[in-house]
């Protein structure tokens, strides 16, 4: 039996002829000129990246444009590209279309290949996984796609034979857990189950959090310690390629790249309530990839230069009065949902690259907050990492390692980084780096020579995975390889009680723990509950114990009821949306999507229903007073973004929608900046004022005390900054439903210029402040409507028919908040909406 074990660690350290490559997914630059590409390149190129992603969507315009320009840099630097044809960003992409991109740019000189074929990749698109086998036998391609959306087991039966490999992009974790390998077992396990073996492309990703409800996307997954542990798992997964997710992907916080003013469209057309990518770099996570990459490709790699990455939010999670209506997961994949402060943990996270082990110190506000490191290069040359609470304390963050000094920015409670945040949670990470002294180091042993020494698994598997691991055998379909170092000696039958014990899986156990049971009870723990001494027949796995809890049932009230009950059974259940989550188990998969959708009905709060709506009704459950089906011209049109060619021609234009409906205008682009100068604000500000106690003792002996206050109004008059805008935006225009029999209608136009919050301070007390959110100017359309020459039209019509295509690119913003119609003088933030935020607080108060 102990040779057996032995056997295959060492079946697990035999050397591999690959042709490892790691890949970083790349958003298109339209923009860029062959000499920008080359600068960026060169980044990449540095960072010991091999080839870019190249995500290109269907309708692009200045998809070739893009590419052309990044293939001559590419030629002039050497570096490498591939088309990753994006099917979800512009729709399915027409078979001719995918072979007139591949034949022009396979050719090329600089296009990568594997095999000779030129290498060719999706973001999802399994509806059109059958066009692949033409595409195949047309350009010779050799095909990695990403249909992660299926899973590996099923993205496999979409066209047997046509994937040479499958791209998994399931890179982050699961709630409040760390990442684990669980999904990249199953995809290894399915792709070594075909005839020849298929290549796998697994994902690595620092960080993801979005907030762009253009895009319904609003959420979080733990980013935390994961840089540093998905590295750690490549190096003991062994793909054939790494696909870094991402090089610029702003609006969902994975970029690694460098930050460009350019590519921060996602922003305005995916409606964020603020920037959260500004002035929050990422550059320091690519400080530690040469040398976790050289280790990946090369099996060791020699430390030529120290360096340190540190990365951390800039405030505490519950710092901000306003948490975006962000959640941890999100229901739009079928995950149960979190608060997001149950996910992000108030950290400084911090990897160095060292060639003997230094200590670490970490100070916030010149605070020492006694730091350490928790991983351990074995043999100690090679990665460190480590993290340290923050806990209340705020001001400069000071890492030091060494002789580097990472002076990163302070950590505050201020909500107010940047322009339009007004107090929303940012949950993007602030990345800093260091370097130090030029050395020479290598550990001692290969990656071949290297064994898992750490690991973990979930439930039931931990303290068996936490055992075997430790000691060289961490099976990947049960457990997570954590560190990897030299073999451990191995117990022996001297020093172990209960050594040489063939071990089997308890009852009612299946397979998955057949092997850990009989490693772990030869070498002494047999745990009862887990295995033991008995060969009882193995159960059988009808739903994998490694996936994570769905919801299977959750309730609602008032017209929600229903529809909680249906949606929260088939693991749809938005937290946002006022609902109990009553049970969790393995998901239940819902109906397939019958291509409808559905909105909030009349008179109900879209807040709440529109999502939900959606769910359902394109499930075929619509439930009358609560959704409508949506799109119709007796349904109207809902919220329509009007596209800014509304504006080309002479003529004023005419605006379609399907009453009911709110026209969100583009704004009107000014042909250089201007100033605005807004009048002064006159307003009443009330304090509250503590006059005493008062101290009451009831005859049961309870006493109460009651703070007595007085408030004071006064009025006063405040001076507002000039505004400088290159564009002029409008206030939203609602088309009521009682319109509906008119055929066309006239809308005056009012533009909104929104200042900036004002900070007054106490003439008393200077140090107590007061931040004033001026309302949008002009408060009411015009007496006058008319317009200089040049600028836009003072009256345009509507006319009761269908929408035209909706705006992708320099939409209006939808008025959301204190300034809306009607007003909601309780709302806390002027960028959010009033419903939203009343229906948060409604539903934080019925949480347990």
């Amino acid at each position: 039996m102990g040779w057996s074990f032995l056997l295959a660690v060492l079946l697990r350290l035999l050397p591999q002829v690959q042709a490892k490559a790691v890949f970083a997914h790349f958003m298109n630059a339209a923009s860029w000129t062959s000499a920008q590409w080359e600068d960026d390149i060169s980044i990449a190129q540095a960072a010991h990246i091999d080839a870019y992603a190249m995500n290109i969507r269907m309708g692009d315009p200045k998809a070739v444009q893009a590419l052309d320009a990044a293939f001559v840099a590419a030629q002039s630097t050497g570096f490498r590209l591939f088309l990753s044809f994006d099917y979800a960003g512009g729709g399915p992409w027409p078979l001719d279309t995918v072979l007139s991109f591949i034949s022009q740019y396979g050719p090329n000189p600089q296009y990568y290949r594997y095999d000779g074929k030129p290498f060719v990749s999706t973001f999802e698109g399994p509806e059109s996984a059958a066009d692949w086998a033409t595409i195949k036998a047309q350009t010779g391609c050799f095909f990695m796609p990403d249909w992660s959306s299926k899973g590996a087991k099923a993205a496999l039966r979409l066209a047997p034979g046509v994937p040479d490999g499958l791209f998994s992009w399931a890179g982050w974790p699961w709630g409040n857990t760390d990442m684990n390998t669980y999904v990249d077992a199953s995809y290894l396990q399915f792709l070594n189950d075909t005839s020849p073996d298929l290549e796998y492309m697994m994902p690595v990703s620092p960080w993801f959090f979005t907030n762009l409800p253009g895009y319904n996307k609003n959420w979080l997954w733990r980013g935390d310690d994961l840089w540093y542990d998905r590295w750690q798992q490549v190096w003991f997964v062994q793909p054939e390629f790494v696909q870094i997710l991402t090089w610029n992907d702003y609006g969902e916080s994975h970029y690694i790249g460098p930050l460009y003013d350019e590519g921060m469209d996602a922003f305005t057309i995916g409606r964020a309530p603020f920037n959260f990518a500004t002035n929050m770099p990422h550059d320091g996570w690519r400080a530690t990839l040469p040398f976790v990459i050289d280790t990946y490709k090369h099996g060791k790699a020699t430390v030529t230069k120290e360096v340190l990455s540190v990365w951390y939010r800039l405030t505490p999670r519950a710092a901000c009065p306003n948490d975006g209506g962000t959640t941890g997961n999100t229901a739009s994949q079928l995950q149960v949902e979190f608060d997001p402060r149950e996910i992000a943990q108030d950290k400084i996270f911090y990897s160095a690259v060292l060639a003997s082990s230094q200590s670490v110190t970490v100070t916030v506000g010149g605070a020492n907050l006694g730091a350490t490191w928790t991983d351990v290069p074995d043999g100690g040359i090679g990665i460190y990492h480590g993290s340290v609470e923050f806990g209340a304390h705020t001001g400069p963050v000071v890492v030091t390692v060494g002789s580097m000094v990472m002076s990163g920015e302070p950590i505050g409670t201020s909500c107010d980084h940047v322009a339009g945040q007004n107090g929303v949670t940012n949950w993007n990470a602030w990345v800093g780096e260091a370097s130090g002294a030029t050395v020479d180091a290598s550990p001692a042993l290969n990656l071949t020579e290297r064994v898992c020494i750490e690991g973990t698994g979930v439930g039931n598997y931990a303290g068996l995975c936490g055992f075997a691991c430790r000691l060289g055998y961490c099976p990947i379909g049960a457990c997570t390889c954590i560190r990897m170092g030299e073999q451990v000696p191995l117990p022996t039958e001297e020093n172990t009680p209960g050594w040489g014990t063939i071990g089997y899986p308890a009852q009612g156990l299946d397979a998955t723990y057949s092997g850990l049971c009989a490693f772990n009870c030869f070498y002494g723990y047999c745990p009862a509950g887990a295995c033991g001494t008995t060969r009882y027949p193995l159960g059988v796995i009808t739903v994998s114990p490694f996936l994570p809890s769905a919801c299977t049932s959750g309730s609602g009230e008032g017209n929600l009821a229903g529809l909680c009950s249906y949606a929260c059974s088939y693991g749809f259940c938005p937290m946002h949306s006022v609902m109990r989550v009553t049970s969790q188990g393995a998901l239940n998969q819902p109906p397939p999507a019958n291509g409808g959708s559905g909105s909030a009905g009349s008179g109900v709060d879209a807040d709440l229903y529109d999502g939900l709506c959606d769910f359902t009704c394109s499930r075929g459950y619509c439930p009358a007073g609560a959704c409508i089906p949506a799109g119709t011209g007796s349904t109207g049109s809902f919220i329509v973004y009007i596209d800014p060619s509304v504006w080309e021609g002479s003529d004023p234009p005419t605006i379609p929608c399907y009453p009911p409906c709110i026209l969100v205008l583009p704004p009107w682009p000014l042909p250089e900046p201007t100033t605005i100068s807004l009048p002064a604000l006159t307003t009443e500000i009330a304090s509250v004022h503590p006059l005493g106690t008062t101290v009451t003792t009831y005859p049961e002996g309870y006493v109460s005390t009651f703070t007595v206050y007085n408030t004071i109004v006064v009025t006063t008059t405040i001076e507002l900054p000039p505004l400088v805008t290159d564009r002029i935006e409008w206030w939203n225009v609602e088309i009521a439903s009682t319109d509906v029999t008119d055929t066309t209608g006239s809308i005056t136009l009012t533009s909104s210029f929104l200042p900036p919050p004002i900070i007054i301070s106490n003439s008393d007390d200077p140090s107590r402040t007061r931040t004033i959110h001026p309302p949008p100017w002009p408060t009411k359309p015009p007496a006058s409507v008319t317009t200089p020459p040049g600028g836009p039209p003072p009256v345009i019509s509507w006319t009761s028919s269908k929408p035209h295509s909706p705006c992708t690119a320099n939409c209006g913003r939808r008025c959301t908040g204190l300034f809306c119609n009607p007003s909601c003088f309780i709302c806390p933030d002027p960028n959010v909406d009033c419903k939203q935020d009343v229906n948060m607080a409604a539903r934080k108060a019925k949480l347990p």
